[in-house]
């Protein structure tokens, strides 16, 4: 009989009841494991979350929090093998692809260990300079953040069991926030493993962490006024859970992630056969094949100068043609599989989409695949189409297919003001985007389409030769920088360096003489 993952509530491992959902090998078709949360006991769930885990993390200070996030990177770092085990079973990735979302959750739990500790022994965060409220500066006014009594709820999404997790757990637990994360049923195993790994270690104090596995139904019934949500996924689902009495009558926070038509785009200087032409090139056929094209900050749309539409389709089919597609358990494969057959079947849906006003340039459908027999795997080679009049187009700038998947357009070049201000406004037609790229030989060039795409963009990512060796990537979210976007990407923010406490934490403005402000004591500063 195949495994049943255990939900971990209320301070003990309980087993859903009925038939839950089986978890599968993409790539083979192998059942793996099942989960089910059905017949939990959500209300005892969140009532020991708060009460047991909240105290229990707030009676450690900013630095003694910090220490237990160093040491769940050191327990996550050495288990690594079994996480990438599990990621090439349940998520049918090679292992460069999983080491985005294995090691990129460690090296996030890293980063904020070390970052945390710099706030000290201290139990709330200072905003801001203190203001005098009379004249003789007797009476004063002070700014603080102190944790939210309430617990963080996180619905996520199957392309990051990890990362996902642990980007959104890392500054909740060093706020002294406890944490009910809900993994995506399709990848939840990995989730899973990591988060039963961290209970039996015993580092974090009771009802820190739990997990359910299964559905979500029931969960945001129970959010409460001080709790905070936060949800990566689909716009249209997002948009049902900003509906819900959570957050309409109970006035709880919610976060969100959701689609993103995100945008590269290459300056009127970057002429073939240049560095940053060559870069350009060679980062969008990597955010098209990285996890299969699986990536809330992946390319979908690349703005090239029309004079060279042609040189930029040529560059990008030729190394577009040398992935390899398939089982990645053969060495030979470059791309795994999408996460599931329902996601192949989405990604077919949006590719006949993109078709019906942009034209195929590289046809993955004619890829063979490795080891994998496309009667059963979700395995889908790169798809290149080209918009050839983007001003007049709608699919390419409403539909994100999540997959291996992206158009490239061409914008003219301005003679006066801001050469690349068509571009800038083609991306902008994406309504809302986590990240745009812009690629130039000019290190002076970046600055002012940076700055115009900044208004409708969470992060702005701009490569120049100087940074070819450092640059960290386009779709590389790193932990000191913001993590979201506005409009149709969901208007939240994540990350951010230690801005994302902010979130875990309630603002209030102490009122009192200066003597009793100056004798305040364990409040520590954020860093600017």
């Amino acid at each position: 009989m195949t495994e049943r993952l255990e939900n971990y509530v209320a301070g003990r491992w309980v087993a859903g009841d009925g038939p839950g959902t089986m978890l599968s090998d993409p790539v083979t078709g192998e059942a793996l494991v099942g989960v089910s949360s059905d017949g939990l006991d959500l209300d005892a769930a969140f009532r020991f979350a708060r009460e047991t885990g909240g105290a229990g993390l707030r009676s450690h200070s900013y630095a003694s929090r910090a220490s237990m996030l160093g040491e769940i990177a050191k327990l996550l770092q050495a288990n690594r093998e079994h996480y990438y085990a599990i990621a090439l079973a349940n998520s049918g990735t090679t292992r460069n692809d999983s080491a985005v979302d294995i090691d990129g959750g460690i090296y996030t739990l890293s980063w904020y260990a070390k970052s945390g500790a710099s706030l000290g022994d201290t139990f709330a965060l200072r905003d801001g300079a203190d203001a005098s409220l009379s004249k003789d500066q007797s009476f004063r006014v002070r700014h603080v953040w102190t944790p939210t009594q309430g617990l963080a709820l996180f619905i996520n999404a199957f392309n990051f069991p990890s990362w996902g997790l642990w980007e959104k757990a890392a500054p909740a637990l060093l706020s002294g926030v406890p944490v009910i994360v809900k993994p995506a049923t399709a990848t939840a195993w990995l989730t899973h493993r990591m988060v039963a790994d961290v209970i039996e270690s015993g580092i974090l104090p009771a009802g820190a962490l739990s997990i359910v596995c299964g559905s979500a139904t029931g969960l945001l019934d129970r959010v409460g006024a001080f709790d905070v949500v936060s949800f990566t996924g689909s716009a249209e689902t997002a948009a049902k859970l900003r509906a819900h009495d959570a957050f309409v009558l109970r006035g709880a926070r919610l976060n969100v992630e959701a689609d993103s038509l995100n945008s590269a785009i290459l300056c009127g200087d970057a002429a073939p056969g240049t560095d940053a032409f060559e870069l350009f090139v060679k980062e969008v056929v990597r955010e098209m094949t990285v996890k299969s094209g699986q990536k809330c900050t992946a390319i979908r749309r690349a703005f090239v100068p029309d004079v060279w539409l042609a040189d930029v389709v040529e560059a990008l089919s030729a190394r577009l043609a040398k992935i390899t597609v398939g089982n990645p358990r053969n060495e030979s494969v470059r791309m795994g599989a999408l996460v599931s057959r329902a996601q192949l079947d989405s990604v077919k849906a949006g590719i006949a989409a993109l078709s019906q006003e942009a034209r195929l340039v590289f046809d993955g459908s004619k890829v063979p695949h490795v080891d994998a027999d496309p009667a059963i795997s979700a395995c889908i080679a790169p798809h290149l189409f080209v918009v050839d009049d983007p001003d007049h187009a709608h699919r390419m700038h409403e539909i994100e297919v999540f997959g291996p998947v992206a158009t490239v357009a061409p914008y003219r070049v301005s003679a006066d003001g801001l050469p690349e201000a068509h571009a800038v406004e083609l991306a902008r037609r994406g309504g809302g985007s986590l990240v745009a790229s812009v690629y130039s030989n000019d290190d002076g060039r970046v600055g002012p389409p940076a700055l115009a795409l900044a208004q409708t963009h969470g992060r702005v990512h701009c490569i120049t030769p100087a940074v070819r060796e450092s640059q960290t990537g386009h779709g590389n979210v790193m932990p000191m920088s913001l993590h979201g976007g506005p409009g149709r990407a969901g208007g939240g923010g994540e990350l951010g360096g230690l801005r994302a406490l902010e979130f875990y934490h309630r603002r209030a403005a102490v009122q009192a003489s200066s003597i009793a402000i100056e004798r305040m004591t364990g409040i520590a500063s954020l860093p600017a």
